[in-house]
């Protein structure tokens, strides 16, 4: 019998499958499977493709007697105990190359959603309010973006600012010398200074969570729009509204909440949320950036790339 490996999600593409087979594994595609089943069934495998949908952590982890990889099609890797995984030597694979475009076009959509009104207009109109100067929009030209953590994401977002002549200015704690024709490297300082529009591109660690907090956003020489298409603990949403009261946030572009599961928020998560909705300044999306029929299919194959490579 083959080295078998497990599908645990419908957010993989098919493509995966047939790539796993021809590259001699057994496959298993239970795509809606269960913490609970996959607790009794996963010393069956060599190899785990999951989503943001399944947790590896250490108690899962140690039943995987037989897992040499674990794959992530996505970026996010907290969902990932890497550090034991590693002891385990189980490789920890991701797959931010196969959506970073998408989530870039995502973040520009927004971002020209808020400036040009178009969600509020969109609402004005379907009541047949046709109002002109009430929704003159600002320009993303001669703005100051300034982009926190450059690696996929943050660089695919900046590569398409180009265009809008923005001055585009990016730091990354862990990366240096990564100035080019359409980006320049500057220190946390700068962008304290200079910034217009702040993008997050960062993972979600012990470092980065709640990292936009009142403390944080008083930094911040002029009053700026936040873009978040990371992580929703990121920021902290209620020093966020605090700073949207103020002026000092002047807009926000959500695609990631703190908590996007609905269903279990409490009253004060719900009172935050209805908060934002009613806040003409603040776009939100359900965690859709990088949602994208094509990068269903580039996340699979990068992920089958890199499994290939083991």
């Amino acid at each position: 019998m083959n080295d078998r490996v497990l599908i645990t999600s419908p957010d993989i593409h098919p493509v995966m499958d047939e790539r796993l087979k021809k590259m001699g594994y057994e496959v298993d595609a239970i795509r809606d499977i269960d913490k609970e089943r996959l607790a009794d069934t996963i010393a069956d495998y060599v190899g785990i493709i999951i989503s943001s949908s399944t947790i590896m952590d250490k108690s899962m982890i140690d039943k995987a007697s037989k897992l040499k990889f674990i794959a992530r099609a996505g970026s996010g890797m907290e969902i990932v105990d890497i550090e034991y995984a590693e002891t385990k030597n189980i490789r920890c694979l991701s797959s931010p190359e196969g959506n970073c475009d998408a989530v870039a076009e995502h973040a520009i959509a927004m971002l020209l959603a808020l400036f040009n009104r178009l969600i509020i207009v969109d609402k004005e109109l379907s009541q047949k309010i046709w109002l002109r100067e009430e929704n003159r929009g600002e320009a993303l030209e001669g703005k100051t973006v300034s982009i926190i953590g450059f690696g996929h994401t943050g660089a695919a977002f900046a590569q398409r600012l180009e265009g809008f002549k923005c001055k585009v200015i990016a730091y990354d704690k862990y990366k240096s010398a990564f100035s080019s024709d359409h980006v320049t490297e500057v220190s946390m300082d700068e962008v304290f200074e200079r910034s217009d529009i702040v993008s997050l591109h960062l993972p979600l660690t012990k470092e980065t969570t709640f990292l936009v907090n009142n403390a944080w956003l008083s930094n911040f020489s002029k009053d700026i729009y936040i873009v978040n298409t990371a992580r929703g603990k990121i920021v902290n949403t209620a020093d966020m509204l605090s700073g949207l009261d103020s002026g000092h946030v002047k807009g926000a572009c959500l695609d990631v909440l703190e908590n996007e599961t609905p269903s279990s928020w409490t009253t004060a998560e719900k009172a935050v949320f209805e908060r934002l909705i009613q806040c003409e300044n603040v776009v939100i999306t359900p965690h859709i950036a990088g949602w994208t029929a094509l990068s269903k299919l580039r996340l699979a194959e990068v992920l089958a790339d890199k499994i290939e490579l083991i």
